[in-house]
């Protein structure tokens, strides 16, 4: 497996996070519209597109929330991909990357209806925080937060 870090302005990113839009519209329901609006893509610097040989398999991102925090955004990984340890490889080169840029932690916000993505953040050392920001009194997000 390839890490490649890139922008939001890679084919293979774009077109792994239409997908990850579209499994979280059938998950979310009539609830997706609230999320999307945060979600947009065409100013991320940071990306990392994880690829199997040749073939783009999963993707993510950081940006600046606050002077010491970078936000992951954007996770997602191909079904038959998924279960192997990819996405936690992924996310813990966001991780150095974002200190790299000497950032002191990553917060990120998940969906309730996302139980892969709350055990990979579990399990990769992040602790759950009280709803930051646009996600406060949203009852289907949940925050976390790990600080290096």
């Amino acid at each position: 497996m390839k890490y490649i870090r890139t922008d939001s302005d890679n084919p293979h990113f774009i077109h792994l996070v239409q997908m990850l839009d579209d499994e979280l519209a059938e998950r979310d329901g009539a609830e997706h519209g609230f999320s999307a609006q945060f979600n947009g893509i065409n100013t991320i610097k940071h990306v990392i597109v994880a690829y199997d040989g040749e073939k783009p398999v999963a993707c993510g991102a950081i940006k600046m929330l606050q002077p010491d925090a970078m936000e992951v955004k954007r996770m997602f990984t191909l079904p038959a991909y998924r279960g192997k340890g990819i996405a936690a490889q992924l996310l813990s080169q966001l991780e150095i990357w974002a200190k790299e840029l000497g950032f002191d932690k990553c917060l990120l916000e998940t969906g309730k209806r996302q139980p892969e993505a709350i055990r990979l953040y579990h399990k990769s050392g992040y602790n759950i925080i009280p709803n930051y920001g646009q996600y406060a009194g949203v009852d289907n997000s949940v925050c976390f937060e790990k600080v290096f």
